[in-house]
């Protein structure tokens, strides 16, 4: 028994294809840029505490690579599973909570 948001046979979609396609591009923009402007401002520019805390602990490098694995991973998961309608929410937070900000510092200032 699947549970109710999980889709019990997923179909491949044109829609979910580009959902998970824009989830991994947001995701690798948010990775170089946190990356560019941790270098540009120093680890205190990230605003995330669980992973300023990571890159405290194993460098701004692995921990921007672990942080992006592993949420990319989930994002394949959940496009795998079929439920697109969640992922791209998520995508677009992160478009507009990681990707446009990070823009605005680095493009913008």
């Amino acid at each position: 028994m699947h549970p109710r948001w999980m889709s019990a046979n997923p179909k491949r979609s044109i829609f979910g294809d580009c959902v998970v396609l824009a989830f991994l591009l947001a995701q690798a923009c948010d990775g170089v840029f946190t990356y560019v402007g941790m270098l540009t401002f120093g680890p205190g520019i990230e605003g995330n505490p669980l992973l300023a805390g990571l890159m405290l602990w194993m460098g701004g490098g692995a921990a921007l690579v672990s942080a992006k694995l592993v949420a990319s991973s989930l994002g394949i998961l959940l496009h795998l599973t079929g439920v697109h309608h969640v992922l791209a929410a998520l995508t677009a937070l992160y478009v507009f909570a990681a990707v446009v900000p990070w823009t605005t510092v680095l493009f913008f200032r």
